[in-house]
């Protein structure tokens, strides 16, 4: 097997003409014989007796070429690759068998996709925005208060009537003209007033009753609802079983010694600002590399095989179908779910595609600019570290893992640092409009102002009214 020729015809593609020795070509032939025989009877003798030569006078000389060439042609073609020191991205394409006979062998000829030279305008110095971790006064407290709804307990009321943020166990049925309506029925319901659960007017005519009795709440359904119940006056007959409220523990220091090794409150807010910090510093850490990772797509320069896009997609397709198989679900399944169409999936899986094959392309570059190597110290090291994560044996791990499979991935990884340690922090960009202003002049807010906007100011409360705020959140 050898190559014959291979020339570039146009960007990323080349013709390749090569050929299988006569000597190669029947050997493949025995091959497929052997591999058949026993399926081929012949009057004169036994099933899978037959040799090669009778079955050849009796079908044809060509008999096996087919399934021969299914054995001799992947092998031929990968060392027509080697040989002409070029990587395909795609399946050979256009094939011509010129010669396939026992005497000359096989000469193939066809056209194939080849992996791009690309070059990058930078890697080393990059700049991309990173966020300052700083963790406000509020952000403590807020922290606080989900440990005390957290270590909340309920607590039955008995000597009052029902009021807003009160949970409230009850039973209900619900008319429409006198007739109950499908689903409109349930047994010691738990129901928070003030919560917006059920439909407007409901929850309110709750509040004012007491434990045990038993009333009517009249509503109308809104416009915007089932068909057969929208716009329609209902009655619902309700028994109130119980009212609950929910009670917060005391914020003290033995609250404090609960939550960890702290012994004072002042222990824990100082561990909560450390835990808030880390958990901020990391993110904008994350953030900021993949913004980099950014930078380094648009610094990719080359004409891309779009067939290297497809072929990506549809591995991001088949592994994100895989992960959702795993809990039981299908891709259809989980699209309908989601309410979207395999149509937009798949134009979104395409759009991460192009990010991917330009990374992978950037990560081969640099590693080639730098020289990069993967040592047998950081291969063994690397092999234990597996080692420990699963728990399985070295040994049998090189047995399952390639060693190149992990020298590439510890070359990827040193690649990625180079761009990550190289890279340089800047600060976010100025806000130019305030919120005020902006909403005064009709405009949107910019996006900073809005991510601070988000976590209001923590405000003082008693123990009850923190509980009927988280009540009515959920």
């Amino acid at each position: 097997m050898s190559l014959v020729s291979a020339n570039k015809t146009e960007t990323n593609t080349y013709a390749v003409e090569l050929s299988v020795s006569a000597e190669d070509f029947k050997a493949a032939i025995q091959q497929a014989y052997m591999k058949q025989r026993k399926s081929i009877a012949i009057p004169g003798f036994r099933k899978g007796k037959a040799p090669l030569m009778m079955i050849e006078k009796l079908y044809g000389q060509e008999v096996f070429f087919e399934d021969a060439l299914e054995i001799v042609f992947p092998t031929a073609v990968q060392a027509a690759y080697d040989e002409a020191g070029i990587v395909p991205v795609d399946q050979p394409k256009d094939v011509d068998i010129k010669t396939m006979s026992k005497e000359e062998g096989v000469v193939i000829a066809f056209n194939v996709t080849v992996k791009p030279e690309i070059t990058l305008k930078a890697y080393k110095g990059l700049t991309a925005e990173k966020a300052d971790s700083k963790v406000t006064k509020e952000e403590i407290a807020t922290e606080i208060e989900h440990m005390l709804d957290r270590g909340s307990r309920m607590v039955d009321v008995d000597d009052r009537a029902a009021k807003e943020g009160d949970i409230t166990v009850i039973d209900f049925e619900g008319f429409v003209d006198g007739v109950a309506f499908d689903g409109g029925k349930a047994e010691k319901y738990s129901l928070t007033l003030g919560s917006g659960s059920f439909i407007p007017g409901f929850e309110e005519q709750v509040v004012g009753h007491s434990v045990g009795e038993e009333f009517d709440v009249n509503v109308t359904f809104p416009e915007a609802y089932a068909p057969e119940l929208a716009g329609k006056d209902a009655t619902f007959k309700i028994k109130l079983h119980e009212i609950k409220v929910k009670e917060l523990p005391e914020l003290d220091d033995e609250f404090a010694k609960d939550m960890g090794e702290y012994e004072t409150v002042a222990d824990l807010k100082k561990g909560i600002e450390e835990d808030l910090l880390k958990r901020k510093q990391e993110s904008a850490q994350r953030a900021f590399e993949d913004a980099i990772v950014e930078a380094l797509i648009e610094s990719v320069e080359g004409e891309i095989p779009e067939c290297m896009y497809e072929t990506k997609a549809q591995e991001n397709i088949d592994s994100f179908a895989q992960r959702v198989g795993q809990q039981g679900i299908d891709l259809d399944m989980y699209l309908m779910y989601m309410g979207m169409d395999k149509e937009t999936f798949e134009a979104q899986m395409k759009e991460r595609a192009v990010g991917d094959v330009k990374v992978d392309l950037a990560v081969e570059k640099i590693i080639e600019l730098e020289a990069i190597e993967a040592s047998e110290e950081a291969i063994a090291e690397e092999y234990s570290k597996m080692s420990e994560m699963y728990g399985i044996d070295v040994e049998k791990l090189r047995t399952i893992v390639p060693a190149e499979t992990v020298a590439a991935e510890i070359k990827k990884q040193a690649a990625f640092k180079v761009v990550i340690d190289s890279a340089k922090a800047k600060k976010p960009a100025a806000k130019r409009t305030t919120k005020k202003k902006a909403a005064e002049e009709g405009e949107a807010a910019p996006a900073e102002e809005a991510k601070a906007e988000k976590k209001p100011a923590a405000k003082k409360t008693t123990k009850k009214a923190a509980a009927k705020k988280e009540e009515a959140a959920e």
